[in-house]
């Protein structure tokens, strides 16, 4: 694994981490918030679209990671959330970059030890994990966190495969 992207959508606030994962050793390269003016919708779409893609032509990451979509205060929260993440997943997807999905209690889990952590608690650890002078913006945080969550399932996948491999001592 090296470069990956995490992605914290939003209609308002879209939030971006990219970290270099080297083995068991994981970097912090680059964070922000795309903050997206009051526009009419379809052009705040355009503008996430424009955004991600931009950053992914810049940093080139190898891998892109996204929060998936719960259940918001409202239907049309939601549904506004879930085109926001299409907007992003869709640039993705056009520079060829496998997506993964990760649900914000996963995420918190594997960053803090608890689906339930609040949001400074998630802005604590990720600041601890990757070693920052100061804590994060919460949107940038959020999908430090995303991308964190996204190189620790990959590493736990790489380790079952290596285990799976192996049996009663010789290699299958």
């Amino acid at each position: 694994m090296a470069l990956v992207m995490g992605i914290d959508p939003g209609s308002r606030k879209t939030g971006f981490g990219i970290v270099n994962a080297m083995g068991a050793r994981v970097e912090y390269v680059t964070s922000g918030v795309i903050r997206i003016p009051e526009l009419p919708f379809p052009d705040r779409l355009k503008l996430i679209f424009d955004s991600v893609t931009e950053l992914i032509e810049q940093y080139r990451p190898q891998e892109f990671a996204i929060e998936q979509v719960f259940m918001a205060k409202s239907a049309g929260s939601a549904l506004k959330l879930g085109q926001a993440r299409g907007a992003a997943i869709v640039a993705a997807v056009n520079q060829n970059l496998p997506v993964a999905e990760y649900e914000a209690r996963k995420v918190k889990q594997a960053i803090t030890g608890t689906g339930a952590a609040d949001k400074r608690q998630v802005q604590h650890m990720v600041k601890t994990l990757l070693a920052l002078p100061g804590d994060p913006q919460e949107d940038a945080a959020d999908a430090l966190a995303i991308a964190l969550c996204h190189v620790n399932s990959q590493q736990h996948l790489l380790k079952l495969a290596r285990a799976r491999s192996f049996r009663r001592g010789r290699v299958v």
